[in-house]
């Protein structure tokens, strides 16, 4: 007879092979659809390179570590809301620079960086960050996703719209806020206005 213990050690070295054959058919699709030989992977490299240069020349240095912990969060927030979106066949993204981190360029540079623009400018001409953030959440999630749509790279599945999508940008967009009113407050025992 086989054990509680052997049984739960048995399924979770299924489940490890399972994710095993899953990134080696990743690396496959990739090296067959999705390589550097593709105008979509390039494209994806722009919209890499291209934020982090921009932000190198618009951030406000005198505020960057607060301004960088921001994007920071926001970048943490929507690396774990895009990898459950990925596993739960929510969305996905059919051409990747990195095989094994899918959404790299698009959460992971233009949504921060763009957020942190806001942000900023939010912060330094004492404009309200909700509405902002609300702006530009719309931005996102009714012009961006259906651009990226349209161009192939991003493929909603299930019950996901673009509503659901502005949600999702909505929401981390506050809490990525919230966070960092937290910590600030922290920090002076305050709240603070930057």
């Amino acid at each position: 007879m086989i054990s509680l213990k052997s049984q739960q050690q048995e399924y979770f070295h299924k489940l490890v092979s399972m994710q095993d054959q899953l990134t080696k058919d990743g690396i496959h699709y990739w090296k067959l659809y999705s390589d550097f030989g593709t105008w979509q992977v390039w494209f994806i490299l722009a919209m890499l390179i291209g934020p982090l240069i921009l932000l190198f020349f618009l951030i406000d240095r005198k505020n960057i570590f607060v301004i960088g912990f921001f994007g920071f969060a926001v970048h943490i927030l929507f690396a774990y809301v895009d990898a459950f979106g990925i596993r739960y066949g929510l969305w996905g993204y059919p051409y990747q620079l990195l095989p094994f981190l899918p959404s790299f360029s698009i959460d992971g540079v233009i949504i921060p960086i763009t957020i942190m623009l806001v942000f900023q400018w939010t912060n330094k001409h004492k404009k309200n960050y909700y509405l902002y953030s609300f702006i530009t959440a719309v931005i996102f999630g009714f012009g961006f996703k259906p651009l990226l749509v349209s161009l192939s790279l991003f493929e909603k599945y299930k019950w996901i719209n673009y509503f659901y999508i502005f949600l999702i940008y909505l929401v981390l967009f506050l809490v990525a806020y919230w966070i960092i009113k937290l910590f600030l407050w922290m920090q002076t025992g305050k709240k603070s206005e930057k």
